[in-house]
Formats: structure tokens, sequence, C-alpha cells
């Protein structure tokens, strides 16, 4: 299939989807474009956002006119982007549904319906482990949770590939967080329900309303196969998807043909920094002055694991990758999705001293002591076993997404 004729199967897609989606009180089959009857005696049903013109939030965060409703208020601090720049992704406000009421099972039941292969979000706050589906997550986007008493926003943005976790706190206080419909640069553009300002998801600042310029606090998460999950978090609580208080086709990829390395992204108006292809799948980390990235194909080659040495700001890192963590948006079924494998990135130091890695066949060797380790950064065998490489934040997403937000990125490719 032609790159574009994968295009119009996809404008299609999620053209049917917008459509399903487009009533919060209504949900939808990908597959038939049915409209299905909604529970709307759950907890998880989602909300009609309020749209006032003076949001009451108890004085404790300003008030003004919510950016849902008028992106060009001129009692707006200056917007950090062009309110002409944000798109409309076709359903309204919380038109795909947050869920703002988690339901959890155990890892056992959900293996009942997640295939090994398949991504999963996972979160982990004081040994409290939350497991996010990435089949659940491309339909709702949003999940509104508290793990280990912490306040976070669990985001995923399909068109961009971006999973990642936010502390749902402003100025001290806790907020939920919606889909507000619309895009910037293809990416999820959120809302906070306190003052309903308009936020960016890639990078959680406030670009547009009367929070503008604050930023969301991120909370390291990673991506990884459910084959990993069950073998080295079995008590885990995973998001259950018979309670989300929604009906979708769980488990199928609406977005069939996005994941595409030699396509280009959709509801894109930015330029493609040319270093590298668009759809390239690239892991990225940044720090307040600086940005790094590096493509999957650099990392991960032909083998079935690689550890690979690196730097940033002046630190060392390790960046392991390792075989068999399927693509969610390569074909209609997320479990025959290509191998793009499970990124982790740590800090290469353990105590006071930096370890450098080798592979054995799909394990990772370090080459001072002959520990084991595996790709959470756990060492399970070895004088060194118990002990834990310290994870650094890092986002996994499109090269297009990323390099638009900051152009500033060194992609390394040696």
């Amino acid at each position: 299939m032609t790159t574009k004729s994968k295009l119009i199967v996809l404008l299609a897609s999620i053209a049917l989807t917008a459509a399903a989606c487009s009533s919060a009180s209504g949900t939808d089959d990908a597959a038939s474009g049915e409209t299905l009857a909604e529970d709307t005696t759950s907890p998880n049903a989602p909300k009609t956002p309020t749209s006032t013109t003076a949001f009451v939030n108890n004085g404790e965060l300003p008030e003004g006119t919510s950016a849902l409703d008028n992106r060009y208020d001129d009692a707006f601090p200056e917007p950090l982007i062009d309110p002409q720049d944000v798109l409309s992704g076709g359903p309204p406000p919380d038109g795909i549904p947050p869920i703002d009421n988690p339901e959890f099972i155990s890892v056992t039941a959900a293996d009942a319906w997640l295939n090994d292969v398949e991504p999963v979000l996972v979160v982990d706050v004081e040994g409290d482990v939350r497991v996010y589906p990435i089949q659940i997550m491309m339909w709702h986007e949003i999940v509104n949770d508290t793990v280990g008493g912490l306040a976070l926003a669990v985001t995923y943005c399909p068109l961009c590939n971006s999973a990642i976790s936010f502390e749902r706190v402003v100025r001290g206080v806790e907020t939920t967080f919606g889909t507000s419909g619309n895009l910037y640069n293809a990416n999820l553009v959120m809302y906070d329900r306190a003052t309903e300002s308009l936020w960016n998801q890639l990078d959680g600042r406030a670009v547009i309303g009367v929070l503008t310029g604050d930023v969301l606090a991120q909370y390291p998460s990673s991506t990884m196969s459910w084959a990993t999950v069950k073998e080295s978090r079995p008590n885990a609580q995973v998001l259950d998807r018979d309670r989300t208080g929604a009906s979708r086709r769980y488990g199928t990829n609406p977005y069939t043909g996005l994941d595409d390395p030699n396509g280009q992204p959709f509801l894109f108006n930015g330029e493609v920094d040319v270093r590298a292809k668009a759809m390239q799948r690239i892991v990225a980390i940044e720090s307040e002055n600086a940005a790094a990235a590096w493509t999957i194909d650099f990392l991960s080659g032909d083998a079935d694991a690689v550890a690979t040495q690196a730097e940033f700001d002046g630190e060392p890192l390790t960046i392991l990758w390792q075989a068999g963590e399927a693509s969610a948006l390569d074909t209609s079924d997320i479990t025959a999705g290509r191998d793009v494998g499970t990124v982790g990135v740590f800090s290469a130091v353990v105590g006071d001293q930096e370890l450098t890695f080798s592979v054995k066949g799909d394990t990772f060797i370090d080459d001072q002591t002959s520990s084991q380790w595996n790709i959470l950064g756990e060492a399970v065998s070895g004088s060194l076993e118990g002990s834990r490489l310290v994870p650094v934040t890092f986002v996994r997403t499109f090269w297009f997404s990323w390099a638009a937000f900051r152009p500033d990125t060194d992609l390394v490719e040696s």
C-alpha cells in the first residue's frame, strides 16, 4: 500500500472515530460505526465540561474566561502559542472521555485479555504499581488517578505516540484534566478542570488561559511489554477495561497506518525537522536548557537486546533496548503490530561506580561485576543482585512531534 493510500485509510478511520466520539452521551464501535447506548449510571461516565465565563475555583487559582470557550480573550496572559495554530481534532471537549474513577484488577485477571507483546504504560509510586494498557489509553487518552497517594494524570496521545504522566497539582491545588478536542502540532491539547486553561500534553505547559506559563511536574513512567510486567511486577494493579464507563473496541487500533516510518504526520501544521524521518520513533530526554534524542533504529539494531552508553548534561547514561513489544499503532489488531521493543533510560552510576553494559542474548551484563540486569534496570543475579539503576525520565514519541516542541534537540546517531 502506498503512503498516499495509507493516509486515506487513516483519514477515513479517524473521521469515523471522531464522528462516533462527537457526543459525550454516546460510545462508538470503530468497525461498524454504530453508536452504542452508554451506561449513564457508571461512575466513570464522561463528564460534560462546565465551560463557564467565570469559573469558580474558591479563589485558590486565578479566575477568568474558559479557554475552551474563547482562546482569544485579551484578559489572558500572553499565550505561549498562536491560538490560530490550535486545530480541532473532531470531538468536543471530553468527547474522547477521560477515565476519572479508574478501577483495577489483578495481573492474573488481566492476563485473560492482554497479549504478551502488548504495550502497557507502567507507573510506580513508592511500590504502588499501576498498569495502563495502551489498548485502553488510545480510546481515553487521560486517566485521572491517585497512585501511592500522588495525584496523577496519566496521558497518551496516539497521533504522537507519547505516553506521559504528570502530577495533576497546579500551584498547590489538585485538579483533574480533560481532553479539549483540539490538537497543537498534532499533539493532544488537555484542559484543567479548575480553570479550563489549555495545556500541551508533550511538554506539560499551560499555553492558553489564566494559567498560561505554568508547567506540570512530570512523573517517571514507561511503556513496556505485558510479558515484562507479568514477570517483574506480578502484584501490580491493571486498569480494568470492563469498567471504564464507556464501550470501545479495546484491543483494536483505530489509527491503522499511522505508524509508518516512511509516512507523514497527521493533522500536523508545522515544519518537519529533516534530520530524521518525520515518523521515526525516538527516545528523548531534556533539561531546562538542553534536549537529546536517539532514534529507536539506532538504539535497537538487529539483536534481541542492545545496551547503549550515552551522556547528557555531563552525566553518564545507559539506554537499554529489548525486543518483544508490539507497536499499538501499526495494524488494526494491536497484538499483530511490528516489534518496536521496550526501552529503559538510566543513570549509569550505582553507588560510586560507573557501569558499562554488554549483552548476551537478551540479557544485560555489566562489564565491571558481570551481574545480570533486566530491562527495568534491576540486577537479578551476581554481586550487585538487588541493586537498581536510577531511572531517567524520558519520552518515547515520533521525531516530528518532539522536534516541533524542542527544535534545539541534539539528535544522537553515533
